[in-house]
């Protein structure tokens, strides 16, 4: 139903390509675009203007760039989830845009059809990340945490529950439904386990819990 699509905003300062993500959501009654913007503070302006459910972030533009509105975005405190979208596969690059709080990460090399399944994915909450890009960030968390085990981490039950939630991509504000405690004491909770897993978003988080078998029970 159309009531019921998700509202994505794009933002990329190449007008071609823009225009192939625009053709690419049309496809889709479940995505609804409600705009676009070729800088970032134009999609920043929009983005607080329209508070979209997704936003699509080209990582390098002139002006004010990707990970320079992504940081901006997340300040605000909007709920929208921001993926970003780049020809850059560097892991610095990505380990970066996914530490300053991105909900995703593709490259425009993907196949169309593999892009809007990640933005559907990404409108259900869950984490959005193209293959290649998965497999450089474990890559990356592996050096990192390849000794650390979930009892060396001492995390409380209660942020051991918050992070299988956060695994299968809840929100601040869906966690705290499920668990009937308020939004605020959520983000603490998050705050806290972040810090005891040495991490710096919850999409390392996610990844991190994955990779050590830490299931929602």
């Amino acid at each position: 139903m159309p009531d019921e699509a998700q509202t994505i905003l794009v933002i990329d300062d190449h007008p071609l390509m823009r225009k192939g993500i625009v053709q690419l959501i049309a496809m889709d009654p479940s995505l609804r675009l409600i705009g676009e913007a070729g800088d970032g503070q134009r999609g920043l302006e929009l983005a607080l203007r329209e508070r979209p459910d997704l936003i699509l972030l080209d990582l390098n533009m002139r002006g004010l760039s990707g990970l320079e509105t992504l940081t901006a975005i997340k300040a605000a405190d909007l709920d929208s989830r921001v993926i970003i979208l780049t020809v850059s596969s560097g892991e610095e690059d990505v380990i970066t845009a996914l530490q300053r709080g991105a909900d995703g990460y593709l490259l425009k090399d993907m196949e169309p059809e593999d892009v809007l399944h990640c933005l559907k994915t990404a409108a259900q909450g869950q984490i959005a990340l193209g293959e290649r890009v998965a497999t450089i960030l474990a890559d990356a968390l592996r050096h990192e945490t390849q000794t650390k085990t979930i009892d060396d981490t001492r995390l409380t039950e209660r942020e051991r529950e918050i992070l299988t939630f956060i695994t299968v991509g809840y929100s601040n504000k869906r966690i705290a439904r499920q668990l009937k405690i308020t939004e605020g004491t959520v983000k603490v909770h998050v705050k806290h386990l972040l810090q005891k897993l040495q991490l710096n978003s919850r999409v390392e988080a996610a990844v991190w819990a994955v990779r050590h078998e830490l299931k929602p029970g």
